[in-house]
């Protein structure tokens, strides 16, 4: 096929529910692609020589490669590709940012001048990945023979996962660490069900059994042992932190101490890990709100907007201080939060929540703001408009500003250097930290980052630990 037939191919669109239905229900927003659509659009890609699209993958699938096989219909050849590399591809199919990854440097999206109508390889991966898990045609895991070495992962979120299975398949005893009393991280208490179904991250946990991995849950390491015990006491040779950011930032204004005020950390994890919105059939409760302001303009934020619809809030507002055109969320998730109906207020931030005589939230006083010049980051400036306050009533308060890095084993570990934004300092080439033998990756290190950066940090730790080990 030549270069001009396959710009001729349609992009083909996913398949989603009805806006106003999904708005209300659980069930995942995005349905997937038939094996013909999966073929038509594996087969727009140029297979370009110099493939420009995995320099912008973290963990450097071969894009093209996969995109071949997957253009003929062999979906299981394409996943064998991918799985070469990545470990979890029908997560990453569903919620990594390939539009500022992979699909950013596609020759088909430069060539019609618009990222949107680049390959969608996010979308081919997921439904490789899908079929192969529906139809019980996954390769089993190959691992190498028993090393007698044993080694402690702290956390189950993406960096753990990849962590926990590169060692094990090296021939290492492994244990997962687990705080909550469900595995996955991130994945379970962060993104929600109608973005990312429980039922793949849980796939993904039995995969580790499978290959030997022993799960401990309800185990606070930091609290329940410290971690340089595991190393001195419990007879582990390593240890690999992947705890994460979840360790909510506020805004300090006035009011956030009143009652419907919420971090997205707990909103989220409320409804996500707890299944809260089960009403009658899960023990933990959530907050009513009918009115519900959202503060921020990332992924989070969206999450937590959209959840508050399908919480049965009838008005939601999504509060952010910069124009759209700033806004880091990706593309794919502001457009859904405003088909399901989040009304956006930007270029506007919160300035003080009100409450009554109860403490509970009634209002939220913003400020307007307008753009100056650009930061650090590359963004314009929010600069506010001085005189320019007005009120909202609302009866909710949802903060989605960012996380900082889980303090708790940085404070609980002598010896363990962490940057002045906390988060644990690692050698760039192995993870590992300033402890010998300790090894982290993922947002702990990172800060909050993306699933698929999250997994390239536990491939590079695991093969820090493995040469470790193969030293001693």
């Amino acid at each position: 096929m030549t270069p001009k037939e396959r710009m001729a191919i349609p992009p083909q669109a996913m398949p989603e529910q009805d806006a106003q239905v999904r708005a209300h229900n659980m069930d995942e927003v995005a349905t997937g692609y038939t094996a013909e659509m999966a073929k038509c659009e594996a087969s727009r890609c140029m297979q370009c020589p110099t493939k420009p699209c995995m320099q912008g993958c973290p963990v450097a699938i071969n894009i093209p490669g996969f995109l071949a096989k997957a253009a003929e219909g062999d979906f299981a050849g394409a996943l064998k590709i991918i799985k070469q590399t990545s470990l979890l591809p029908a997560v990453c199919g569903r919620v990594c940012p390939q539009e500022k990854q992979c699909q950013k440097f596609c020759t088909m999206g430069k060539a019609l001048k618009d990222v949107d109508k680049a390959v969608a390889i996010g979308r081919v991966e997921r439904f490789c990945a899908d079929l192969a898990r529906t139809t019980g045609n996954e390769e089993p895991v190959v691992c190498a023979p028993k090393t007698g070495k044993r080694v402690a992962i702290v956390g189950s979120g993406p960096a753990s996962i990849t962590a926990a299975a590169d060692c094990a398949k090296a021939g290492h005893d492994v244990t997962m660490f687990e705080a909550f009393h469900k595995c996955g991280g991130v994945l379970v208490y962060g993104i929600p069900e109608f973005r990312l179904p429980k039922a793949i991250v849980q796939n993904e946990i039995d995969g580790l059994k499978k290959i030997g991995v022993k799960i401990e849950t309800n185990y606070v390491v930091g609290r329940t042992r410290k971690l340089t015990d595991l190393l001195t006491k419990d007879g582990f040779d390593a240890a690999f932190v992947g705890t994460g950011a979840g360790l909510p930032k506020f805004m300090n204004i006035e009011g956030e101490n009143l009652n419907g005020v919420f971090s997205a950390n707990e909103y989220l994890t409320r409804a996500n890990l707890m299944k809260a919105y089960l009403e009658g059939q899960a023990d933990t409760p959530y907050w009513h709100g009918k009115k519900v302001a959202v503060l921020g303009g990332g992924n989070v934020a969206m999450d937590a907007s959209r959840m508050a619809l399908r919480l049965g809030a009838e008005k939601v507002y999504l509060i952010y201080r910069r124009s759209l055109e700033e806004m880091p969320a990706r593309k794919e998730e502001i457009h859904h939060a405003m088909q399901e109906g989040v009304e956006f207020l930007l270029l506007q931030n919160a300035k003080r929540i009100l409450g009554n005589d109860q403490g509970a939230v009634t209002g939220i006083e913003c400020l307007k703001y307008e753009l100056g010049e650009p930061d650090a980051s590359g963004r314009r400036s929010p600069v506010a408009v001085e005189g320019s306050e007005f009120t909202l009533d609302i009866d909710t308060v949802v903060v989605a500003v960012g996380n900082a890095s889980n303090p708790l084993i940085p404070a609980t570990t002598e010896g363990l250097e962490i940057n002045k934004r906390g988060n644990i300092v690692v050698n760039p080439e192995t993870n590992m930290t300033s402890i010998p033998g300790i090894f982290a990756g993922g947002d702990i290190v990172l800060g909050a980052a993306t699933v698929i950066l999250a997994m390239g940090e536990g491939r590079r730790a695991a093969a820090g630990i493995n040469a470790y080990l193969a030293s001693k």
